[in-house]
């Protein structure tokens, strides 16, 4: 066993005993408290929202959404955010056929900010997802301020009472701003419950938050058990593949969010632009 492997395999082993969604939801609480949020200096609020649903069914190839992360809490630390430019870095993912970029913007284990969304806004014309994990309305501001398109709402945070009210209440205040809302599930029940409000976007995460462990069978089950309706699908976390895009595409997922194995790939635009072209 390589180094590199022996040394991802202790990381996942260790993340997967400390890291489960109460940890990371209090991180989001620490990151609120500490100001990481606060965009006062920006002012996004009047920029038109380019409809991530829209993009997602009008596209004439894999609708690959490129996330940019520097680190994990499954990988640890990814890239060097002090090394890359992240205006580029969406420039060159939207030129190799991405359709939309999404942004982590959580300081915590993600080395994320909200200062690389902001940026990113300025720099390309499509649609912008701020990923999070998202606990406080403080959090749908900075998205709009920002100048994010959409935000993405974990089902079991809500569920398990970890966020400052209810997925009913966060949706309706972000969409009263002009975001749309990604609802993300991972299980059985919380796919049949988001299942029934129709033409939403949904996404399934492949990872399990408490474990980390990742399996893109998690899509699979769900939508061959499960008529997805109306409701737009996107699949997450552990897909790096072009016969994996394939697989789940043909059982009715409308797009892919597609993070590590881009932010890993020696060649970003041809990574890319495998996915995309299948």
């Amino acid at each position: 066993m390589s180094l590199k492997l022996l040394s991802d395999v202790i990381l996942s082993k260790f993340f997967s005993k400390e890291i489960g969604l109460k940890r990371l939801a209090e991180n989001s609480y620490k990151a609120i408290d500490e100001g990481s949020y606060d965009a006062d200096m920006y002012n996004h609020n009047n920029h038109s929202v380019i409809s991530l649903k829209r993009t997602i069914l009008t596209c004439k190839h894999a609708p690959i959404i490129s996330e940019i992360k520097f680190a994990s809490p499954s990988r640890g630390k990814i890239l060097d955010p002090s090394n890359i430019d992240p205006k580029e870095l969406a420039k060159q993912m939207i030129n190799s056929g991405s359709i939309g970029i999404s942004v982590l913007t959580q300081p915590y284990l993600f080395d994320g900010s909200i200062h690389n969304l902001a940026s990113i806004r300025k720099s390309v014309n499509v649609p912008l997802l701020m990923k999070d994990i998202i606990v406080s309305e403080v959090q749908i501001d900075s998205a709009k301020r920002t100048g994010a398109d959409c935000i993405l709402l974990i089902k079991s945070i809500f569920d398990r009472g970890l966020a400052e009210g209810s997925l009913e209440k966060f949706s309706d205040y972000a969409i009263k701003k002009d975001l749309e809302v990604i609802i993300e599930v991972h299980s059985e029940d919380e796919f049949k419950e988001a299942l029934k409000n129709k033409k939403q976007l949904i996404g399934i995460n492949n990872r399990n938050l408490n474990t980390l462990e990742v399996d893109i069978n998690v899509t699979i089950t769900l939508l061959q058990k499960f008529n997805k309706d109306n409701n737009v699908i996107i699949s997450e976390s552990g897909i790096s593949k072009s016969d994996e895009i394939k697989k789940l595409r043909s059982i009715g997922v409308d797009a892919f969010l597609v993070g590590t194995s881009i932010m890993e790939s020696e060649n970003v635009f041809e990574k890319i632009k495998e996915l995309c072209h299948v």
